[in-house]
């Protein structure tokens, strides 16, 4: 059973195709790569599978059930977890808050309970903080959890955009280029984090532009280039794939011509 089905998308924005009819599917329990140049149409396709803009023809399926049509926060309380290219943390939060404030769905208290601190939604916003400093230990910033997110450095607030994916707690985890700007160090420790994720059962479908951490943690990879899906497979299979050697190859002569214009 796929977990998750894209079946024939299609995006268009004023008559550029960012998406033309892209199919694949994602397997529980795996970590899915999604590799492409530039402009290729991975950011979109997530967009589209959190439910932040909808497809023009195609259909979504997470767990057997369509989420083509469903709101962001509906596909989140489904199980669906995303971080951003760019950051989105709050500077002016601490770290744990920010975490914190991913959970703010899952929570019971409305306005007035919270108002009024009832005992019960003191006991919630203690188990919230329990979890949010777990995350935040295993992610290796559980030091800094009273930092203001602002203070930590640029790799830190990265790894902190997982946390509040994290603490949505998805059973299927949509990751934008999440080793961006990271060291080499930085991004195998990420590598070992993501499957120890894996392990627990979380399912990932991950956009990185980092080579050696995609073929080194992904079970298999799909490739898209100009919106159109050129190749799927291991990443073997990927590595020695002659449209995708000619996507990148073709991209990078484009990259030399302009800068030499």
């Amino acid at each position: 059973m796929a977990f998750l089905k894209i079946q024939g998308v299609t995006k268009n924005y004023e008559g550029v195709k960012a998406l033309d009819r892209v199919s694949f599917e994602v397997k529980q329990g795996t970590i899915k790569g999604l590799m492409g140049p530039n402009g290729a149409g991975k950011s979109t396709l997530f967009h589209l599978i959190s439910g932040i803009e909808k497809p023009d023809l195609g259909k979504i399926f997470f767990k057997e059930k369509e989420i083509t049509s469903l709101k962001p926060h509906e596909i989140s309380l489904m199980g669906i977890g995303r971080t951003f290219q760019t950051l989105q943390v709050w500077g002016n939060m601490t770290v744990v808050e920010n975490v914190m404030t991913a959970m703010h769905s899952r929570l019971r208290g409305g306005v007035l309970s919270s108002g009024l601190w009832l005992p019960w939604i003191k006991r919630e916003e203690d188990r919230a903080m329990k979890e949010a400093k777990e995350i935040l230990e295993f992610l290796g910033l559980f030091g800094r959890w009273k930092w203001f997110a602002g203070q930590l450095s640029y790799s830190e607030q990265r790894i902190l955009e997982i946390g509040r994916a994290l603490g949505t707690r998805p059973e299927l985890l949509l990751l934008d280029e999440p080793a961006a700007g990271l060291t080499y160090g930085e991004a195998k420790d990420l590598s070992e984090r993501l499957d120890q994720l894996r392990k627990k059962g979380i399912t990932i479908l991950l956009i990185e532009h980092h080579m050696g951490m995609m073929m080194e943690i992904a079970d298999e990879i799909v490739v898209l280039s100009n919106g159109i899906l050129i190749a799927e497979g291991t990443p073997e299979q990927i590595r020695t794939h002659p449209r995708v050697i000619e996507a990148y190859l073709k991209r990078g002569r484009q990259g030399c011509s302009e800068s030499e214009n």
